[in-house]
């Protein structure tokens, strides 16, 4: 845990800092969200407040931790862009809340709209910001194949979950089927009557955070006596990456899928049950024939 900080006060300091603010304003929100009985939509008036700071910890740590791994100390510029536009778009969502607006969809009076602007531009920044390190990384050697491929493939997969975000802005909210501020699930909000958009970019911008624990999940086990470890070599545990990037962007294609036909998470129809099923048993085989299909190397005799 240490190596992982040290790693990332390395990679950006400035990233770094704002996700250790952010981890300090998340307690706060979450008191102001229970002790302020105030809705907005229907939802708690400090929840999106407190849900943006818990996201921008694990998104501003990761890109700080992954600029740490490049072997020289590059782009930071780029990282400062991205702190920046973070502390605008937190600060229109913080300030939104204080003052009982929404901050998101907001055409109720030009300053909403115009923050709401600002926003989207933000947005773009972002995700831009985030193409940037992932072009660099896609011609980074890495310091092992495995963790750079998780890498490689986790700002990929999270760039593709963030482009949920245009389609948001799209049509002007992120329920299908139902208006905005409906009923929801605890805590994150999504629709329980229709289709929701966040799900998908949700799911989709944590694959930067969840490919490369995968990664360092499989190098601690490939470490481990036994079957197990032997069979867990650089070969095989590349391929579970590659298998679980692939199966991590088929789920955003899936609840995107079922988003965009107005069906609440818990709620599929035959169609996407089908298709869940599918991608969970194709999923379940390519893993299968990575881990047992391969000859495991010889397991060294005790003593």
């Amino acid at each position: 845990m240490t190596s992982v900080l040290t790693d990332a006060r390395r990679g950006h300091p400035g990233l770094f800092g704002f996700a250790v603010a952010m981890a300090v304003l998340a307690p706060v929100l979450a008191v102001l969200a229970v002790v302020d009985d105030r809705l907005v939509l229907g939802a708690p008036l400090w929840l999106k407040p407190l849900k943006f700071a818990l996201s921008f910890v694990a998104y501003s740590a990761a890109l700080a931790w992954l600029l740490g791994q490049l072997r020289d100390r590059a782009l930071q510029i780029t990282g400062w862009v991205i702190v920046i536009a973070s502390v605008v778009e937190m600060a229109i969502i913080t300030g939104q809340a204080a003052v009982g607006n929404r901050s998101h969809f907001n055409e109720d009076d030009g300053l909403g709209a115009m923050l709401f602007s600002i926003m989207g531009a933000t947005i773009v920044v972002l995700w831009l910001a985030t193409l940037a390190i992932a072009l660099r990384f896609l011609r980074e050697p890495g310091r092992d194949r495995v963790t750079g491929t998780a890498v490689k493939l986790g700002l990929v997969v999270a760039l593709i979950g963030m482009l949920e975000g245009f389609a948001m802005i799209q049509i002007g909210g992120h329920a299908v089927g139902v208006p905005d501020g409906g009923p929801g699930l605890p805590l994150v909000g999504w629709s329980t009557t229709g289709g929701d958009l966040r799900i998908a970019h949700f799911v989709g911008m944590h694959a930067l955070q969840g490919l490369p624990l995968l990664a360092a999940g499989l190098a601690v086990l490939s470490r481990s006596d036994g079957r197990l470890g032997a069979r867990c070599d650089e070969a095989t545990r590349l391929q579970v990456v590659w298998i679980a990037a692939a199966a991590w962007t088929g789920s955003i294609a899936l609840f995107a899928y079922q988003a965009l036909r107005a069906q609440p998470l818990f709620a599929p129809d035959a169609v996407t049950l089908a298709a869940a099923t599918a991608l969970t048993l194709g999923t379940a085989a390519a893993l299968a024939w990575a881990l047992l299909g391969r000859r495991a190397r010889p397991v060294p005799a005790a003593g």
